[in-house]
């Protein structure tokens, strides 16, 4: 069995095979598509409005500051930006798969729930009332004082969706996907205290923040609303990152989990090349005199052995 080296785990070379082996996953992903689509063409509930309940829902409309379409830009765009720049730097086709499927599934999975919690609450808007009643004039039945818009009907039926905000949701699910990704690769928790690696980690949760404010800068949604989207993204990210990756903070977090296991199955399947590997392993990475300290707990971790030479040169 050749040696494996950090590079050798190509798109060229592995890229069918692994795609294969997460085929399922891929499916899910099509089978989420169709239920977003599906969830944003039926009708939302639409909760009673009262006479009273106006006073808090006359907020002017105004256009997005943030648009739809900008969305998808900065929570899937941006990230999968930065994972292709690493791929062409490692050559690692684990890291790429995985990062590719984590990130998506956190977007696709935040989406999903969002807008099924929206369909189901049908929260208005804090414009609602100029959605409803685009002239001015508010018209309520006689009896249960609930309102009877007269607005045209796709505005009224996007003014029963503030709880939770979709743009802030999508926002913290995606740039929260790479906030961790991004932790990981530059070994935020290295115990060096490099200050600076935070503000790197911290700038698209800062993005994401800024997507938030601005829904309710532009009256599209309650603070609460943006609340609980910023959440809800930020936790599916985080499931969806663990799935695929080690927890930033440990010694192994710059890889994938598929990539150790290769290199442990690798190993059982020809134990004669064990030195092989990791003679391999130390030349192909750089190992930083002062994480020494993090790779003496290695040494109580069930693949040690490869991991010995994996841990240095991300450190970048």
């Amino acid at each position: 069995m050749p040696e494996i080296q950090l590079g050798a785990h190509t798109v060229r070379s592995h890229g069918v095979k692994v795609a294969r082996t997460h085929m399922h996953d891929w499916i899910i992903l099509l089978l989420l598509i169709v239920i977003e689509v599906i969830l944003n063409v039926i009708e939302p509930f639409h909760r009673f409005v009262g006479v009273d309940m106006m006073t808090d829902l006359k907020y002017p409309m105004k256009d997005n500051t943030v648009p739809f379409w900008a969305v998808p830009m900065l929570a899937i765009m941006l990230p999968l930006f930065v994972i292709l720049v690493y791929y062409f730097i490692r050559k690692d086709v684990y890291d790429l798969h995985h990062a590719i499927l984590g990130l998506l599934f956190s977007v696709l999975i935040s989406g999903v729930i969002t807008d099924a919690i929206k369909d189901a609450v049908g929260r208005p808007r804090p414009d609602f009332f100029w959605r409803c009643f685009p002239d001015g004039k508010g018209v309520f039945d006689p009896v249960t004082k609930d309102v009877m818009c007269t607005g045209i009907k796709s505005v009224i039926k996007e003014g029963h969706k503030s709880f939770p905000s979709g743009h802030t949701s999508w926002s913290f699910a995606g740039l929260g996907f790479l906030a961790l990704y991004l932790s990981g690769k530059i070994r935020v928790f290295d115990r060096q205290g490099h200050v600076a690696k935070l503000c790197i980690v911290f700038l698209p949760l800062l993005i994401a923040a800024l997507v938030g404010i601005s829904r309710v800068d532009d009256y599209w949604h309650h603070w609460q609303d943006v609340f609980a989207g910023g959440l809800l993204g930020l936790t599916v990210s985080s499931f969806c990152y663990l799935q695929f990756f080690p927890a930033p903070y440990e010694v192994d977090g710059w890889g994938p989990h598929a990539y150790f296991q290769m290199l442990a199955e690798s190993r059982n399947v020809n134990p004669s090349n064990g030195s092989n590997v990791q003679q391999a392993e130390l030349e192909s990475v750089y190992v930083d005199s002062q994480h020494c300290r993090e790779l003496s707990r290695v040494n109580t971790h069930d693949s040690s052995p490869i991991l010995e030479g994996t841990n240095g040169r991300m450190g970048y």
